[in-house]
């Protein structure tokens, strides 16, 4: 059964804890908007998956998110009671450590489940989602730009195309018709004239260029100024869309299976397993870290705390990061330094709130001077 003091701080740090969430939420989708415009400027994927590719990343980004969030709602929450002198009174009244940890634990319990869903499947099935629907979008010409019924110019050929019909799919055309525009070696502009009974879309088996197939239809080779046209029928004409250009950021290891990273032997599936497994830890030493980081007298800054908090999770996150490195290096062969680094600072905690909750020794007089 809960107490009321219980009570009253699970709901100030999980108010707080939520609205950080949002901020950093922002943030992210923010930084996670700016890539995914760069990756449909470099032709990685069309824009017509763009909305759905940023939720799925965002997401994703709740792995390193929910974290720094919970520290920084926790540390918050907590140096605004100190700043108000709650904590004091509480203290004075015969509150100790335990009194603050037992709803601390309790928030963190439901945080570090969160984590561990979204770090070993939310974020997983988030990156596999993503990388499906663009595989998809690339295959459909309604994806590349487009549509039944009305002139549309060609993806990546300077040309216009026109479709009667479309499949529901994209992939299979009706009746099409072409033009484009080229410049021959001797500087002359030709036109070329393309119509075709039927058509279909296809990749090549790398995935990479994008193709329509015309079928059954006639060619015009029109060089404009002159009279020497030239006229050819076919019974397949093929035409380049746009290539589908690759993600040089891609990391085929971040959309594996937990339970497939946890079998592998590669170097870079440990890594990527490791660090998943790292997040709900971090998160819960984090919490507790930030209780003795939180404290502070009401004249104290209001975020200087908080400027030391940053500095410690960016020291803390760093050697995290770079003993994922050395993970995928294949330089250690497991994560038992990450997890030594975990119990490191959770020590610390310890050290640091038994020197702030230890009885105090009272001073001994000087010899000689009067009581």
């Amino acid at each position: 059964m809960l107490s009321i003091l219980d009570r009253y701080f699970l709901r100030e740090l999980a108010q707080t804890v939520a609205a950080t969430v949002v901020v950093l939420l922002v943030i992210v989708a923010g930084s996670a908007f700016a890539r995914v415009l760069q990756q449909v400027a470099n032709g990685s994927f069309p824009a017509s998956v763009m909305f759905q590719v940023l939720g799925l990343q965002t997401l994703d980004g709740l792995t390193n998110l929910m974290p720094l969030a919970s520290f920084i709602g926790v540390l918050m929450g907590l140096g605004r009671m100190y700043r108000e002198s709650e904590m004091h009174v509480l203290a004075s009244s015969g509150m100790g450590v335990a009194g603050l940890l037992r709803p601390v634990l309790l928030l963190g319990l439901v945080l570090v489940t969160l984590t561990s869903v979204v770090s070993f499947w939310l974020g997983p099935w988030a990156v596999r989602t993503s990388n499906d629907m663009v595989a998809a979008a690339n295959r459909s010409v309604i994806a590349a730009g487009l549509d039944a019924g009305r002139f549309t110019s060609l993806p990546g050929k300077g040309g216009i195309i026109f479709v009667d019909t479309l499949s529901r799919d994209g992939t299979q055309l009706g009746r099409t018709f072409v033009a484009t525009q080229r410049t021959s070696k001797d500087g002359r502009a030709h036109l070329k004239l393309v119509s075709a009974a039927s058509g279909a879309l296809y990749q090549e088996s790398n995935g990479d260029g994008r193709f329509i197939a015309f079928k059954h239809g006639w060619q015009y080779d029109i060089p404009l100024g002159a009279d020497n046209w030239r006229q050819m029928k076919y019974q397949r004409n093929d035409t380049s869309l746009s290539s589908v250009q690759a993600n040089d950021e891609e990391d085929p290891s971040h959309a594996k299976d937990s339970w497939a990273l946890a079998q592998s032997d590669d170097p870079d599936d440990r890594a990527e397993f490791a660090w998943r497994a790292s997040a709900p830890a971090l998160t819960l030493v984090l919490l507790l870290l930030a209780l003795p980081l939180s404290r502070q007298s009401p004249r104290e800054p209001k975020y200087g705390r908080l400027l030391l908090a940053i500095v410690s999770f960016y020291l803390y996150y760093t050697l995290l990061a770079l003993g994922r490195g050395q993970i995928a290096k294949g330089h250690w062969h497991n994560e038992a330094p990450l997890w030594a680094l975990h119990a490191l600072v959770l020590a610390l905690v310890g050290w640091m709130l038994w020197k702030q909750y230890s009885p105090r020794q009272l001073r001994q007089p000087l010899a000689g001077k009067p009581r």
